[in-house]
Order: structure tokens, then sequence, then C-alpha cells
């Protein structure tokens, strides 16, 4: 779904209030906790973590489940293993309704894809 929001503060707005909101504010959580440095903002109508010359995740809530981008997945150290359980493709991860992210390896999965791009490593498909 897209969203015609102008700031981070619009877009949670415009969200329905429903479990697809409850899981996109977890992770945004993880994000914000994770790397207080990223700047959060919107881009291509969904909510982005990053600096100016580039941007790490990108949040949006779809009709069916809540979807993080990274870039390229398999440059995550153990994207597998931290994944398992996740349904997710080369550069995205969907949170369905039904995943418990307290017993998903997200948190550590976004603290991986931190880690990398505070050492200038490229997470970018």
């Amino acid at each position: 779904m897209q969203y015609e929001a102008k700031t981070p503060e619009e877009y949670m707005e415009l969200l329905d209030d429903d479990w697809r909101k409850e899981k996109l504010l977890m992770v945004r959580q993880f994000i914000l906790k994770n790397a207080p440095e990223l700047e959060e903002g919107i881009q291509y109508k969904m909510l982005c973590y990053g600096n100016d010359s580039s941007k790490l995740f990108h949040l949006n809530a779809q009709k069916s489940y809540v979807s993080l981008y990274v870039g390229a997945i398999e440059k995550i150290e153990n994207a597998k293993g931290l994944l398992s359980g996740l349904d997710y493709g080369k550069g995205c991860v969907r949170i369905k309704r039904s995943v418990n992210l307290h017993d998903s390896g997200i948190k550590d999965f976004v603290q991986k894809a931190v880690d990398r791009w505070r050492a200038d490593a490229d997470t970018s498909c």
C-alpha cells in the first residue's frame, strides 16, 4: 500500500489501527533503538532509515503483511538463520499477522544490518 505522507508522523497517522500498525511500530522500535543515528524519513511513500548518502531500511504496511526492505538480505551475516520461520525474498522480509516478533530473529537481523552499515559495508542489491 502507498501512503501519501510527507513526514513519518503523517505516515503513522495514516495507518489503520490494526495488527499491521502494531508490527510496524515494533520493527520501527528495533531500528530506532539499535541505530539512533539513523534519520527517519519518507522515501518511495514509505518510512526509510539512513542518512543523506544512503538508506539502510525501508518499512511499510502492506495489505497482508509489513515489509522490511534491506537491499540484499544475503549480505547480512547469518541472515537465513536469523530469518528462519519468516517469509523473505532477495531484499524484503514480509512480516505476517501470525508472526511473533519477540520469538523471531528479526531484532538480531536488524542489529547485524546496522553493524554492517556502520562498518561502511554495502547492503544494497
